[in-house]
């Protein structure tokens, strides 16, 4: 892991961030899971597709693991939750918290500097933005001067995207970064 990443959580009952200054692109979950809030590890959920849909799209050679996730850094990767308080589903989040959070999410945002944001569902970007419409994929409008990208949240209770589904608009990402930095 780079001497310059952080594993630190920066707010109470939720996971640790696993950011650098400088990545390709920041995955933003919308909250923890209550088995990631309890085991302290992204996705780390039974059915959540996230680990094996980032392998698919090519941004990992090999399949990882929940444990595994500082790696990630090392593949320019980082990760981290727009509200940190966990739940059984996303939905259990209100509105007032993404509009909550979007002050300290975004001061994070721009001190650690990503060339990409990826928000995982459309829930939190727009609690956070106040948009009523947010499309799929790269967004017109950036965030925290960061360029956007909206994509499925892979969660198992999100049935409405199949893993086919969700790996093709991951490789979209994947393929507008290129070939990411070592």
């Amino acid at each position: 892991m780079p001497h310059d990443a952080t594993l630190s959580n920066t707010t109470q009952g939720g996971l640790p961030d696993l950011l650098a200054p400088g990545l390709e692109v920041v995955f933003c979950g919308i909250n923890p899971g209550q088995r990631a809030a309890a085991s302290g590890h992204h996705f780390d959920g039974r059915g959540n597709r996230f680990w094996r849909v980032l392998h698919l799209a090519g941004f990992t050679a090999q399949l990882m693991t929940p444990e595994q996730g500082s790696l990630l850094l090392a593949q320019g990767c980082g990760l981290t939750t727009v509200v940190a308080r966990g739940t059984a589903r996303a939905s259990e989040v209100a509105p007032h918290e993404f509009a909550a959070a979007a002050s300290e999410f975004i001061q994070k945002m721009m001190a650690f500097k990503p060339r990409r944001l990826a928000f995982l569902g459309k829930a939190a970007y727009a609690g956070m933005t106040g948009h009523k419409q947010v499309t799929w994929g790269l967004q017109q409008e950036r965030f925290a001067g960061i360029e956007t990208w909206i994509l499925p949240n892979p969660s198992g209770l999100n049935r409405s995207f199949s893993l086919d589904e969700l790996v093709s608009a991951y490789r979209a990402l994947h393929d507008a970064i290129g070939s990411p930095h070592p």
